[in-house]
Order: C-alpha cells, then structure tokens, then sequence
C-alpha cells in the first residue's frame, strides 16, 4: 500500500468514524426525545463539556511561569464566558475565544 493511499483510507475511516458518533444517537434515540433522561442530558451535558474542556484546557495551555500566572489561557477563557452570556452564540464566542488565544500566542503578550 502506497502512502497516499494510506493516508486516504486513513482520512476516510476517520471521517467515517467521527460521522456515526455523530448520527449513530439521532438513529437510536429519535423515538426517546420526551423521556425526562434524555431532556435532562439535552440540557445539562453541553454546558458540563464546555466546563470540562474549559477546566483543561486552562491547566494544560496557561504559562503557570509567567509573571501574572495564567492570565494568558485567562483572558481568552473569561471573553468566551462574557461573550456567551451576552450573546447567547456558542459559534462566536467560542471563535471570539480561539482568536484571543491565538492572538495572545503568537504576540507573547504574557
């Protein structure tokens, strides 16, 4: 097997996989959508990711050397939170975020 192909094959299974996790709970739970586990779940669990995903990524990408420790994963963290709560678009505030961050990095503000 050539490394194109295999880089191909590796590509599509990977776009295959990342698509039925995708699918795979709209196909099995479509009938459930008025169960009160399901309701609950719809609500609570994306709110709990995003503060998982907050939580480490402040611990793994914060410089915990610099002189204000932290403040660099900080300043991103705390506009995507002011953000959403203003405009209530994950879409936004998360590249609102993401663009903060970046910015922040590449300038070595801190």
């Amino acid at each position: 097997m050539t490394e194109s192909l295999y880089i191909t094959a590796f590509i599509a299974v990977s776009a295959l996989a990342t698509f039925a996790t995708r699918v795979v709970p709209f196909l099995f739970l479509h009938r459930h959508t008025e169960h009160p586990l399901i309701q609950h779940l719809g609500r609570f669990l994306p709110a709990a990711v995003m503060a998982l995903l907050a939580t480490v990524f402040i611990q793994r990408s914060a410089d915990w050397q610099a002189p204000v420790p932290g403040l660099d994963a900080l300043i991103p963290s705390l506009l995507v939170i002011v953000i959403h709560l203003w405009r209530r678009n994950a879409l936004l505030s998360i590249a609102v975020g993401t663009i903060a961050y970046m910015a922040i990095q590449q300038g070595h503000w801190f």
